[in-house]
């Protein structure tokens, strides 16, 4: 409406009423209708009657669950921020306590390793190789005097021929 009048185009349009809407009329109130009272009895729901500092008084716990249990909204939130507190500090704890087991099955690997292989783990060198003794051996236990190769010493057999390591063991025997 614009000063009164509705607009051009609506007052074109004409208006039906259906048989099936009622229009709202006016309620008669009955005889025993008695007027509220200026002071509000106390509320069902526990809370006290209103004081001039809202921070003292107790939240109103209007979400129920359908157990019957009756919260604030800043109740819940404040439960929830101390369950997820509570639930990371035991997260927390329980890596703290994993690292630690791992940190001393590592340490018993390790000491086993060292106990196998000592000087292994203690060195850069991956390759294991014998040390050569440069100490002089005692002749007789396999080795070649120093000064001599295998064709001077007459008694030593070159390692190649079989046959003769197996008469030397076995002793010669004659084929009949």
């Amino acid at each position: 409406m614009h000063n009164g009048r509705s607009h051009p185009l609506l007052e074109q349009v004409p208006l039906t009423v259906s048989p099936f809407v009622s229009l709202p009329t006016a309620t008669t109130l009955s005889y025993n209708y008695k007027t509220m009272p200026s002071a509000l009895p106390p509320s069902s729901l526990g809370i006290s009657a209103a004081s001039d500092d809202p921070a003292d008084q107790p939240k109103p716990k209007y979400v129920v669950s359908p157990s019957g249990h009756a919260a604030h909204p800043d109740d819940i939130i404040a439960s929830c921020r101390a369950l997820h507190a509570h639930v990371a500090k035991m997260q927390e704890d329980a890596e703290k306590e994993l690292r630690e087991l791992q940190e001393r099955i590592d340490a018993r690997d390790l000491a086993e390793k060292r106990r196998v292989a000592p000087g292994w783990l203690d060195s850069d060198a991956r390759i294991l190789e014998p040390e050569r003794n440069t100490s002089a051996s005692p002749p007789g236990i396999g080795n070649v005097p120093h000064g001599k190769s295998p064709q001077q010493q007459g008694n030593v057999i070159p390692p190649d021929d079989q046959g003769a390591e197996l008469d030397r063991a076995f002793g010669s025997m004659g084929l009949k």
